[in-house]
């Protein structure tokens, strides 16, 4: 908690708000549209960390109570709390250390079976399934926008993007190559199998962002059209 610097978040805020009351300040679109989301994701992370704070204060001051006054039942309460608000506490500090150019953006995602068939086919399906149920669980809105169905079991292709504050920078590492090592249900010899599947994590770049190019970066080839002779009916 102490690696949240609370003070610098909220003289940033107000330095924010203080442009939101220019009269120019909704003359340029994109600049309001960066703004306002700063201001939203600011006010987010500085809400969590004051809950995060008060319900600390409040078990540590039960704790005292019990201290004094010894009960069961609010030490059980006490027990349970903690156990919750350190897996609270856990998930906000990950957050905190999503601070990437796009790690608040929405993730657009990509799995491709390897070599292997049905095998590799089933693997890639089990991704999918399992990056679902993760979106399910965290509250994130899943959207798919091509699936390849396989031709006897899994996929053979599958985007997908999930949608919600820092959907990048939590699947951003799942970036790669994934292997699966078991005995393959689809081989009736029972032989163990070694699939592959690659997902690639790409951010959802909206209209607001500015994409700087370095133009010695840019390959530029000129082809000259070459000119066919045919008949002319």
């Amino acid at each position: 908690m102490n690696l949240f610097d609370i003070a610098r978040l909220e003289k940033q805020l107000v330095e924010l708000e203080k442009q939101t009351m220019e009269e120019s300040f909704w003359n340029d679109s994109k600049n309001s549209s960066k703004v306002l989301a700063q201001i939203k994701n600011i006010k987010s992370k500085t809400s969590e960390y004051k809950k995060l704070s008060e319900e600390i204060t409040n078990l540590q001051e039960l704790t005292e109570l019990v201290e004094l006054e010894p009960d069961e039942e609010i030490v059980k309460d006490i027990l349970k709390n903690t156990s919750t608000l350190q897996k609270e506490i856990e998930k906000f500090e990950i957050t905190t250390f999503l601070s990437g150019k796009y790690d608040g953006n929405n993730a657009i995602i990509t799995i491709h079976p390897g070599a292997g068939g049905t095998e590799s086919q089933d693997w890639a399906e089990m991704l999918y399934r399992m990056y679902t149920r993760w979106a399910n669980k965290n509250n994130y809105e899943l959207k798919e926008l091509d699936y390849l169905e396989g031709e006897e079991a899994g996929l053979k292709s599958v985007t997908f993007e999930i949608v919600g504050e820092n959907a990048y920078g939590y699947m951003k590492c799942e970036m790669g190559v994934h292997r699966l090592v078991r005995i393959s249900p689809f081989d009736s010899g029972g032989r163990r199998h070694t699939s592959f599947a690659s997902v690639e994590v790409l951010p959802e770049i909206t209209d607001d962002m500015e994409l700087d190019i370095n133009p010695d970066d840019l390959r530029i080839d000129t082809y000259r059209a070459s000119r066919s002779r045919g008949t002319t009916y």
